[in-house]
């Protein structure tokens, strides 16, 4: 799958030769205060856990994976957008409705790179013939919450979502 570069943005397959820039972003305490309470990766989880979740569901034919974003102006790497089948690590994995989801460096927050980001991957998959996308997030979690109303979702329900590493309440924003 190609994802064409929107307006300030650049989209690369991330891949394990990727490690040191997930580390470097999950370095950031509040990066990571929705995601685990705000612990930092060491390196170790990025290359034994991380990587291995993200390689069970990547396929680049279908777009599954982390996209690496990155701004045109300077080529900084400022975030990633995940895709992949919701539910995937669950009991019940979801084919047909593929979850978005994204973790961007505290330093470009605000500007609007994660939902255009968001759309520019959601856009790409319209045209291989995705049609139904979800994303989850803590309850509390304003900000990603707002970015799913800006890719046209609405609140679903609250999920148990429950995999080997994770056991939470999230909220779930489908199109």
């Amino acid at each position: 799958m190609h994802i064409t570069d929107s307006a300030r943005l650049s989209y690369h397959y991330i891949t394990e030769s990727d490690t040191d820039f997930l580390w470097e972003l999950d370095q950031d305490e509040l990066v990571m205060k929705y995601i685990n309470g705000g612990k930092k990766s060491s390196k170790e989880d990025i290359q034994n856990i991380f990587i291995p979740r993200v390689q069970a569901f990547s396929n680049f034919a279908f777009g599954w994976g982390l996209w690496r974003v990155e701004k045109l102006d300077d080529g900084e790497s400022i975030g990633w957008i995940l895709v992949r089948p919701f539910g995937f690590f669950t009991q019940h994995p979801e084919t047909d409705n593929i979850e978005l989801g994204w973790r961007f460096k505290q330093s470009s927050w605000g500007n609007g790179y994660a939902t255009e980001a968001a759309l520019a991957v959601k856009e790409a998959l319209y045209e291989i013939g995705v049609e139904k996308f979800s994303a989850i997030a803590n309850p509390d979690n304003a900000a990603s919450i707002n970015i799913m109303k800006k890719l046209g979702m609405s609140f679903s329900h609250e999920l148990e979502y429950k995999d080997k590493i994770f056991d939470e309440t999230v909220v779930v924003y489908t199109n």
